[in-house]
């Protein structure tokens, strides 16, 4: 039996302290109570000789003075080894009648510790040890709490984080119920472990290890293994799963159980949704019905958008061919009176593009530079919506009104397709140091703005039957009202609700969405379309600015975004909706091959002009030839007004204008088809070669446009709410304590007689 303590003893890396010391104990009992009446003499026969037992004691004092990853504490070298008295085993008293016995070795070492409050968790157990090492199990271990009132320890050593959101419950495993018990990893370890298995099935030898690493990693190496990937994303946090999940469903060619279960969660609401709203609205949301296509249509091209965000181009590219698709098959029939549904879907989402494209202003940027953002954002602008006008008026034969409201659609950036692209290069560096993304997105926003705001005015100005003055007015009328409604509503955003108030993030998303809305629909219903959605963005600026000046910052603006989470769910509604206005069968080839011309004749003049006009800006050659580039995508503004010219025309309109209100509509679909994926990829390829790249990494905390932004990116809460010390008021019997255990870092036993 000593000879199997001494061998267990000698593994120190097996053992904790305290089993170390009860072994102790243990030998000092049998030693002690050994027949012979000579224990000393007899262990010490037994074992070699007292140096040698002396030598074995010293090693368990060596093991006992490590920490748990088998490293010596700080105060524990050979010298000190030498000097330490050892527990005398010759000595050891016997027990007493009752069974009971008294050990000899206490630790003497710390001075005696009434409640645990030392910051660092005491190493028992190992690392895994979880809460075994604390004297108060309850104590949960938070590096952002502050240990006590005289304790170093708290959050501001790392700084304010950001609170966790009510809306998400927060994530509890626990081990304590047995029947409960799946597999909870980490995404990492979820990986590897899947990706061993797979291997070892492809080798046919699942059951034996590897012997080496060269050739085993081939599901890794594989195509099928880099496509899986592109499907999938970083879970955020550690995911649970059934045990035999990974058996069934191998990593990376099937979905989590994370993913799996909340496809299952969606599925199950979408169908009891669409139960109540067939016992509710009836016929039409029953299959084949137009509120059921309009539902499959929007969920077909979500999916098809998310295939072509594989290959890295826009989204909305996706979600157009799949609307084309659909109607041409005859998958989808949202005419008739179902079209006041679509108009209005259409106003909800181009609510949603204006007042994104207000956010996405950076004031002090704007200050600094509006003299170049105005400069880059309206001549440009003027110049293509020109090009456009005369172009389609001379060979479209469009009038020339016609042609003004062609020209103010198509002269509009797609914000949705330039901030992707910019970000993937702003990450690299590429850009940072003069501020180009910067610039793209701001001159986009006064890009949208206008485009708008002029369709509203002209659109107005042709489907009006009231006298001249009343056609003069419209710019002047729309331009001020405008900005008067952005500076009222955007000072009454930063006051209501008070910015210190539990919900203010839900509470100014709802007050800024609502009067954005009455300014579109109330606009229309004044007869000054143009005033609404300029508006719209000058009072999202006006909201952003006040925002900003009380501590949030653009790029990391909650609003913002909720309204980005907006846009996801509408964004495949608009862009499906748009695809499914084009009828191949009925396509004009003469229209399609001029109006494809025009379009990319006004994108090579405004670049040009853009380089032409961009002088005194800081800015080289190359440079602004690439933000030229960047600017000649459509997407948003023209999936958006495009169709609206032909939905205006009343009953009584001509079989001419009918075709006009085509034409427009054709054209501005093409142009989405034809400019965004060609945008998208230039600005990729370019960028890496116009741009002038910065040495150090850019670590970006704002710019979320990384990633599809979730519900989890919303903190309902203030973020940066002051955290008082849970335990004031203070007591004076912790204070004490706190200031006798202030030196010690870690526990550390030691062995005396």
């Amino acid at each position: 039996m000593l000879a199997i303590w001494k061998l267990r003893a000698s593994r120190r890396s097996s053992l904790d302290r305290q089993l170390t010391w009860s072994l102790t104990k243990l030998a000092n009992l049998l030693i002690a109570n050994w027949p012979s009446g000579r224990p000393g003499n007899w262990a010490a026969g037994q074992l070699g000789g007292q140096s040698e037992l002396e030598a074995l004691l010293r090693c368990l004092h060596r093991h006992s003075s490590m920490t748990a990853n088998g490293e010596p504490v700080a105060n524990s070298d050979e010298s000190s080894l030498n000097t330490l008295p050892l527990p005398d085993i010759r000595t050891s008293p016997m027990p007493n009648g009752n069974g009971s016995h008294k050990s000899s070795t206490v630790i003497e070492s710390q001075p005696k510790r009434r409640v645990s409050i030392i910051a660092d968790a005491p190493m028992i157990g190992g690392a895994s040890g979880g809460a075994a090492g604390y004297d108060n199990l309850a104590y949960e271990q938070n590096p952002r709490r502050k240990i006590s009132q005289t304790s170093t320890h708290s959050h501001t050593e790392i700084g304010p984080a950001r609170r966790r959101s009510i809306l998400k419950e927060p994530s509890l495993h626990t081990n304590d119920n047995e029947s409960d018990r799946g597999s909870t990893h980490s995404y990492e370890n979820y990986r590897q472990s899947a990706l061993d298995v797979l291997n070892a099935k492809y080798q046919g030898h699942q059951h034996q290890p590897p012997q080496s690493q060269d050739g085993a990693n081939y599901v890794e190496d594989s195509w099928i293994y880099t496509f899986c990937l592109k499907c999938r994303g970083e879970e955020p946090s550690e995911s649970w799963e059934p045990s035999f999940w990974q058996k069934v469903f191998p990593y990376p060619l099937c979905p989590t159980f994370r993913t799996f279960s909340r496809l299952i969660v969606l599925i199950l609401i979408g169908l009891l949704l669409w139960i109540v709203a067939f016992v509710i609205i009836g016929d039409t949301a029953a299959p084949g019905g137009q509120l059921f296509s309009l539902v499959v249509l929007t969920v077909a091209a979500n999916f098809g958008g998310y295939i072509i965000s594989l290959t890295t181009l826009p989204r909305l590219i996706g979600m157009l061919l799949v609307g084309i698709l659909f109607q041409n098959v005859g998958w989808v029939d949202l005419d008739g009176d179902f079209s006041k549904v679509t108009g209005h879907l259409r106003k909800f989402a181009l609510t949603i593009i204006l007042t994104r494209a207000g956010l996405e202003m950076e004031p002090e940027a704007f200050k600094k530079v509006y003299k170049t953002i105005l400069k880059l954002g309206i001549v440009p602008w003027i110049v293509e919506a020109a090009v456009m006008t005369v172009m389609s008026h001379y060979l479209l034969d469009l009038p020339w009104m016609w042609g003004c409201l062609l020209g103010s659609i198509i002269a509009a950036i797609s914000p949705a397709v330039v901030v992707p692209c910019l970000f993937r290069l702003r990450t690299k560096g590429y850009g940072v140091v003069k501020g180009i993304p910067t610039l793209v997105v701001a001159v986009a926003g006064v890009d949208d703005a206008l485009s708008v705001a002029i369709f509203g005015i002209v659109s107005t100005i042709m489907f009006s039957d009231k006298g001249l003055g009343y056609q003069i007015a419209q710019a002047p009328v729309c331009i001020l009202g405008g900005l008067a409604f952005g500076v009222i509503w955007g000072s009454i955003a930063r006051i209501f609700p008070e910015k210190g108030d539990a919900y203010v993030v839900p509470l100014r998303t709802l007050m800024l969405f609502a009067g954005n809305l009455v300014a579109i629909y109330g606009s229309e219903e004044l007869g000054f379309e143009g005033l609404g959605p300029l508006g719209v963005v000058f009072s999202s600026f006006v909201s952003n600015l006040f925002w900003c000046k009380d501590g949030w910052e653009v790029d990391d603006n909650p609003v913002s975004t909720a309204f980005e989470i907006f846009w996801m769910i509408f964004e495949p509604i608009l862009f499906g909706l748009t695809g499914a206005t084009i009828k191949i069968n009925e396509l004009d080839s003469h229209t399609v091959s001029i109006g494809a011309g025009c379009i990319f004749a006004g994108v090579i003049i405004r670049i040009f002009i853009t380089a032409g006009i961009a002088v005194g800006d800081r800015l080289n050659t190359k440079e602004k030839f690439f933000v030229g580039l960047s600017w000649m995508a459509k997407a948003t503004v023209q999936a958006a007004l495009g169709p609206v010219a032909l939905k205006n025309l009343g009953s009584d309109a001509s079989a001419e204008e009918r075709k006009w209100a085509e034409i427009v509509q054709t054209v501005c679909v093409f142009s989405i088809v034809l400019t965004a994926p060609l945008g998208a990829i230039l600005i990729s390829i370019t960028g890496t070669r116009m741009l002038k790249k910065t040495k150090q990494p850019q670590i970006l905390t704002g710019w979320r446009r990384s990633h599809r932004p979730s519900i989890r990116d919303i903190s309902i809460i203030d973020e940066e709410e002051e955290r008082e010390d849970p335990e004031t008021p203070m007591d004076k019997e912790t204070d004490d304590n706190t200031q006798s255990n202030a030196h010690l870092t870690n526990l550390s036993y030691t062995a005396s007689k």
